[in-house]
């Protein structure tokens, strides 16, 4: 290891005073290594009164130095060595340490230090954190823990009005919270287990205020929205709907590959595209491929009509009435040699009708969930190691992603006398001061962004 390189002393023989920013210690010197500094210093005031009795009659009663880590400088770790002394009262005879402030009351290092970390650790692997300041990973991931325990308590989502329920798979099922009509996430829940999101459920503020609620076709969601929040209307999300008629032609078409020749097998595993592409959006050559495989094989081209007819359900909207008039008729053109395909698709809808329904009277959709889902995957992979946790106050708390909303500056008339004594209208603008800023949750195109830039 090489020898430690003392920096420059200014004129009084001392180190630059200013080189911690810290002005109540004084720095008697300062030493340079490869990856280090050293910063010898002491406290620029001595205590004045016991800590016990506040007597004036204090005593030196020996020294001990501690050692306190720093925020890292120009590129290097940073230990700050402080000379603190001992003393004894005089008046009740009991010893105390002198006090060291900015230093962190749980931990030997600054506050700001602590206070860096806890940010950095919302963007950054605890390794790399650890190895820029010299401490174990493990203490890293104890400050990022007291860090977000502190979010936790002060940053607040507003409640929405139209609320998203869903479900995203990190390790297992995950519950995401999110707020529809700003396209932002207010919360992700350890698993979505009815009790989990009741409890979230009845611990939020403003819960009165929810009018819908989007969901998928989950037991444990409905019945914790219907015990919590009574009066909300939940909405079955239509893409979950028709995306099980997709499946019942994909369940149509692995049926038949025991029939083909394995030759015909990979044509039909190649163009399964085409079997779940909308009719409309094929073109010439998706139109010949599709009409070729439904002419040889019937099941699949009656599977692949009532696919269309069932997403003509949705697209045709009106009222509940009218679609359940439609799905009565698209459900009796179900034949016998594709009923088996479609039997989840028939019994989701008879369980939860009233559900499905109700997108037709209140058209709202976790859609764009899906570009959620697949944002919180990559973060997963690159993040390899994190927990949950990490991975849930990385999502939720990292600054900059936040969708919020400044109070917005309000006219008022303020009635004044004027220099002749009469009285004078004039306007003057003021903070809408009873007005706090509002914040909507994580936008997710924001999210979006940081991710693509590597930022996140």
């Amino acid at each position: 290891m090489p020898e430690p390189r003392p920096l420059k002393l200014d004129d009084a023989g001392l180190a630059p005073a200013n080189i911690l920013h810290l002005p109540a210690y004084k720095v008697l010197r300062v030493e340079e290594t490869d990856h280090d500094y050293h910063i010898r210093t002491e406290l620029a005031r001595s205590p004045t009164h016991c800590t016990a009795c506040e007597h004036a009659r204090l005593l030196r009663y020996g020294r001990n130095e501690q050692l306190i880590r720093d925020l890292p400088m120009h590129g290097k770790r940073v230990g700050i060595y402080v000379d603190t002394q001992r003393w004894r009262c005089q008046a009740c005879g009991k010893t105390f340490m002198e006090s060291l402030p900015a230093v962190n009351a749980k931990r030997e290092m600054t506050e700001r230090l602590v206070g860096w970390i806890g940010q950095q650790s919302l963007r950054r692997t605890f390794t790399s954190i650890a190895e820029d300041i010299g401490l174990d990973e493990k203490t890293v991931r104890n400050i990022f823990r007291d860090h977000v325990n502190e979010l936790e308590k002060t940053v607040r989502f507003e409640t929405p009005t139209w609320m998203g329920i869903d479900e995203i798979h990190l390790i297992r099922p995950r519950c995401v919270i999110s707020n529809i009509r700003s396209n932002t996430i207010i919360n992700l829940l350890p698993n979505r287990d009815k009790k989990t999101v009741i409890s979230y459920l009845g611990n939020l503020d403003g819960r009165r205020e929810v009018q819908t609620v989007a969901m998928d076709m989950w037991t444990p969601y409905r019945d914790a929205v219907q015990a919590v929040m009574p009066d909300a209307r939940i909405v079955i999300d239509k893409f979950h709907v028709v995306r099980m008629a997709n499946d019942a032609v994909e369940k149509v078409r692995k049926s038949r590959r025991e029939s083909l020749t394995p030759k015909q097998r990979r044509g039909l595993m190649h163009d399964r595209f085409v079997l779940l592409k909308r009719e409309r959006d094929l073109n010439d050559k998706e139109r010949l491929l599709l009409s070729g495989w439904t002419a040889n094989y019937p099941e699949l081209g009656e599977a692949y009509r009532l696919k269309e007819a069932f997403y003509a359900i949705y697209e045709a909207m009106g009222t509940a009435d009218q679609a359940l008039a439609r799905y009565a008729a698209w459900h009796r053109s179900v034949t016998p040699e594709v009923r088996d395909a479609y039997s989840d698709l028939i019994r989701a809808f008879t369980n939860w009708q009233p559900q499905i329904l109700a997108y037709f009277d209140h058209p709202v959709t976790n859609a764009y969930t899906e570009s959620l889902n697949s944002l919180i995957r990559v973060m997963n992979r690159l993040g390899r190691g994190y927990s949950f946790e990490a991975l849930r106050a990385k999502i939720l708390f990292t600054e900059g992603v936040h969708n919020k909303v400044k109070p917005k500056f309000r006219r008022r008339e303020v009635m004044a006398d004027d220099m002749a004594g009469r009285t004078a209208m004039f306007t003057t603008f003021q903070h809408d001061a009873p007005e706090a800023e509002r914040n909507y949750g994580v936008d997710i195109s924001t999210l979006a962004r940081l991710i693509e830039e590597a930022k996140l």
